[in-house]
């Protein structure tokens, strides 16, 4: 039993909730789903600039950006076609930490050497009631999150393969972040990098 700590107030943190076996049937997983629906990049609304990850989703509803906005849409925007049913692995992940109704989105980020997240707030979503529950599978990552306000205090985390992050209540619209990867800490991604799988309510 992994278990859970708290970073800060409505943060939590589990070192590797997934052991190396988990990890890597969780990742097949997202190789297969990945066929149906491939990653792309996204690009910043307004001046179209491409992000230095790439991204797909799976559940019913799934993150975009593009030059016209944020939102959340249920088809890829490159195939058109219905974003994949979330595994089953994250949905057990996501009833046994979150205390509410079901997941409705899975954003899967790849982040290859030199990628970045600039700091941020998860609030285009309806249900801010709801946690994001967060996966970490590969290379390490510097992962930064702080308050409500852009400005304020931060607390930096080195996240590893098969960690797992929750932020909900007091934090729910903490700014967060990654500053960058630790390349080749890891074996488990083809091609190396890092893979966060986030799950959200989104209605």
């Amino acid at each position: 039993m992994v278990s859970r700590i708290e970073i800060a107030p409505g943060v939590y943190f589990w070192r590797e909730k997934f052991n190396r076996a988990a990890q890597e049937k969780l990742l097949q997983d997202v190789l297969a789903l990945e066929k149906q629906a491939p990653f792309y990049r996204p690009v910043m609304p307004g001046n179209g600039k491409p992000f230095s990850v790439e991204e797909t989703n799976f559940g019913a509803l799934g993150w975009v950006s593009d030059k016209s906005g944020y939102r959340y849409q249920p088809r890829h925007p490159v195939t058109d076609k219905p974003w994949p049913a979330i595994p089953p692995t994250l949905t057990d992940l996501w009833n046994e930490t979150a205390d509410g109704p079901e997941a409705e989105c899975c954003l899967v980020n790849l982040y290859r050497a030199g990628a970045r997240m600039g700091l941020h707030q998860d609030k285009d979503e309806k249900a801010l009631g709801s946690p994001v529950v967060s996966v970490s599978l590969g290379d390490d990552a510097i992962f930064r999150i702080g308050g409500a306000a852009r400005r304020g205090p931060t607390k930096s985390l080195k996240l590893a393969t098969g960690d797992v992050v929750m932020f909900g209540g007091p934090a729910r619209l903490a700014y967060h972040g990654i500053d960058r990867i630790l390349p080749g800490t890891s074996t488990l991604v083809p091609g190396g990098g890092r893979l966060n799988l986030t799950l959200r309510r989104v209605t």
